[in-house]
């Protein structure tokens, strides 16, 4: 389960603004190169968001010792997965 750190949901404001700012400039007409250089910093903001949540995820995991090892085990391999199919 995924904490609703205020966080992430700044970091998901953030994103949004950045995104809300590439439609406009696709309404306007910009250069190409700039409405993908926007979306590419989308997409680093995205990226980023998701490797917070997975380290959070994997440092929960790892701080619950009262954790059965075997389920504590396949949630890290499950994190690292989502991780790797990036």
């Amino acid at each position: 389960m995924v904490q609703c750190d205020k966080s992430i949901l700044n970091r998901l404001k953030r994103t949004e603004g950045q995104l809300r700012g590439v439609q406009k400039m696709l309404e306007e007409g910009k250069e190409c190169e700039d409405v993908v250089t926007q979306l590419s910093a989308v997409r680093s903001s995205v990226d980023r968001i998701m490797g917070v949540i997975v380290a959070e995820n994997l440092k929960q995991c790892v701080e619950d010792a009262e954790a059965d090892p075997e389920q504590q085990a396949a949630s890290i391999q499950k994190a690292i997965q989502l991780v790797i199919r990036k």
